[in-house]
């Protein structure tokens, strides 16, 4: 009989390339040690430096911007967030905008060589905030997909800690995904297998758990009740501070806003009456569009990146 052939994180990507009608591109993972001894880690797609480095949100990782990025077609970075993916978990749990920041700036002064337009998701949207008011010669264009700072976490962001809820190690892959699928979340079937693979790992006993750390603070939020000395990892994101970074953010900012996502329409109306010149765009999406519709997300993406 013959052997099952091994599979790794890149041997989804020519069946998703024939599905996008795109050729499979040049994708290598890179990695670097950081001061601190925590490691970063993300991909590189194609064979020119990046003009595009995307930032996922909570709970996921750089491979959910796959689809998304095989559409664009353009030479991008797509960043493992600390605790997300292959990236080090960090000891004291902070996985806020402005902690995360400064990773993310190393990571665009290593792994490109200009300015970037700076794509972040829901988590990654709110540090590319805090990036690009920090270093704004590092920053070309943000675009913020679905999320604005301080949002309501008993509205959609109430469904990912929920989703967190219970154990945080499973006996096989496909409890995972039987889940994420019961959530709503994944879209079909395949694309849920596909998430569920690149953000879990199989531990020595055998026992599945997911690779990044927020699951396992959610989910002690969750399960310890009311216990107010444990962090809430949902709330600590949504943090009213960001519209601080927002506002020292000098680069055209676009938000791109989901249907049925986290952001409402008041709430981008609040982006606006912040930040007047800010350019709202609305996805016929819920709240994660690069896996709803990565193909209407990667043209907005290359419009904002070919902005004059």
């Amino acid at each position: 009989m013959d052997a099952m052939p091994e599979v790794d994180e890149f041997s989804f990507l020519p069946a998703q390339a024939a599905e996008a009608g795109r050729p499979t591109p040049t994708v290598e993972r890179v990695q670097l040690t950081l001061d601190d001894g925590r490691v970063l880690s993300g991909l590189r797609w194609g064979d020119a430096p990046p003009a595009v480095t995307l930032l996922h949100g909570a709970g996921l990782n750089a491979h959910t911007w796959d689809t998304t990025l095989l559409h664009l077609g353009l030479p991008a970075l797509a960043l493992d967030l600390p605790g997300h993916g292959d990236s080090s978990w960090r000891d004291d749990a902070a996985y806020v905008a402005r902690v995360l920041a400064p990773d993310v700036v190393t990571a665009i002064e290593t792994w490109t060589e200009g300015p970037q337009t700076l794509v972040g998701h829901s988590l990654g949207g709110l540090t590319g905030a805090a990036v690009a008011a920090s270093r704004p010669d590092l920053v070309v264009r943000l675009l913020v997909v679905d999320i604005t700072p301080g949002i309501d976490p008993s509205g959609g962001p109430a469904q990912l800690r929920a989703f967190f809820a219970g154990p945080t190690d499973w006996a096989s892959r496909d409890e995972l995904v039987e889940r994420a699928l019961s959530f709503g979340l994944g879209g079909s079937r395949a694309a849920a297998e596909r998430g569920v693979f690149h953000n879990s790992r199989v531990r020595p006993d055998g026992r599945v758990e997911w690779k990044h750390h927020f699951a396992h603070l959610a989910a002690a939020a969750v399960n310890a009740g009311a216990d107010p000395s444990t962090p809430d990892a949902v709330r600590a994101v949504l943090a009213t501070t960001g519209w601080d970074d927002v506002a020292q953010v000098t680069s055209p900012i676009t938000l791109a806003r989901g249907e049925r996502g986290f952001v409402t329409a008041d709430d981008a109306d609040e982006l606006v009456r912040r930040v007047p010149t800010a350019d709202v765009r609305v996805l016929s999406t819920g709240h994660n569009a690069q896996e709803e519709d990565p193909a209407g997300l990667a043209a907005l993406i290359r419009e904002v990146a070919s902005a004059q």
